[in-house]
């Protein structure tokens, strides 16, 4: 039995074009991990790769096998060998990885860093030595804007107070005069007392030294016009409870002191309806255990009488 052969060498493999790539990755996947390592064609599709992204590299500023590594990895998902277009997928990922590469070596971190937006958003380090001028010159970060009086908003506050999460001296006071209008206060009565409290706590420095100092002042209880029981009750409520007891709690802190530390509105009136219901359940426990004592004190009165009668 004899064999005849053409003579002729088998085409070898284009892979220049989509198809004949797409034809090749798929006879190296299917061919194992090893196809890769012992595979000529292999070898010379990796030559072919770094001609063809050398000089998308250079513009980068990278080493040619940089581009190729890249490239090698996006040659073996599933979704190369069934693109369309498998050099164009090829394509897109390595001029990608090249860009955030780029950024991760300017930026000196790695490239998965580079990849996520809030880190790339900032700019390359640099040296002090880098510019003829001064840091503080040129860069953002050390130039400020003086408000001009212009700028001052003069008209008067309407509302019940801010909803900003950032509190301040000044918005903390607007927020203890909305909730004192919310409790039915004037709204000039409920002004005139928390600047008036605002301003003998900034004289004391300390929240107890400004009660002790606010609750012996005659003259600003007069002029506001408030009786000594509201009196007390408003300056326990702005500057807390002075009793050590209280220290550790929202009673010892006070209405100021909360704001300031960023509670809301809705928080502290949520606190106030409660307290009040718990005065009021208190005070009508009161009310019958006074009850309770006048009816055994009038029955032990009317027992002794009737004895006397009796002897």
């Amino acid at each position: 039995m004899t064999t005849t052969t053409t003579g002729f060498p088998e085409p070898a493999e284009d892979f220049s074009t989509s198809e004949g790539l797409r034809a090749l990755l798929i006879r190296l996947h299917e061919g194992g991990e090893d196809a890769w390592v012992h595979d000529p064609v292999a070898r010379d599709l990796m030559e072919f790769a770094a001609d063809k992204y050398r000089a998308l590299a250079r513009k980068h500023k990278l080493d040619t096998w940089e581009a190729v590594t890249a490239a090698f990895d996006a040659m073996q998902y599933r979704s190369t060998r069934e693109a369309n277009d498998p050099w164009a997928i090829i394509t897109h990922a390595v001029r990608i990885t090249c860009v955030y590469e780029e950024r991760a070596q300017g930026l000196l971190c790695s490239v998965h860093q580079a990849r996520r937006a809030h880190v790339s958003a900032f700019h390359d380090p640099e040296r002090f030595s880098d510019r003829d001028t001064a840091l503080a010159d040129y860069h953002p970060a050390f130039h400020t804007t003086d408000t001009h009086p212009s700028d001052i908003d003069t008209e008067p506050r309407e509302s019940l107070g801010s909803a900003q999460a950032c509190m301040s001296a000044g918005s903390a006071a607007e927020d203890a005069i909305a909730i004192l209008c919310l409790l039915d206060w004037p709204a000039d009565t409920a002004r005139a007392s928390v600047e008036h409290v605002c301003g003998a706590l900034m004289k004391a420095g300390t929240r107890q030294s400004a009660y002790e100092a606010l609750r012996r002042d005659r003259h600003a209880r007069a002029l506001l016009d408030l009786p000594r029981r509201s009196w007390t009750a408003l300056l326990k409520a702005l500057l807390g409870n002075p009793h050590p007891a209280y220290a550790a709690t929202t009673t010892g802190r006070g209405m100021l002191l909360r704001l300031l530390l960023g509670e809301t509105l809705d928080l502290l009136l949520r606190d106030i309806r409660h307290r009040k219901r718990v005065e009021k359940h208190q005070h009508k426990h009161h009310d019958q255990v006074i009850i309770c004592q006048i009816l055994f004190w009038f029955l032990h009165l009317m027992h002794g009488a009737s004895s006397f009668v009796l002897l």
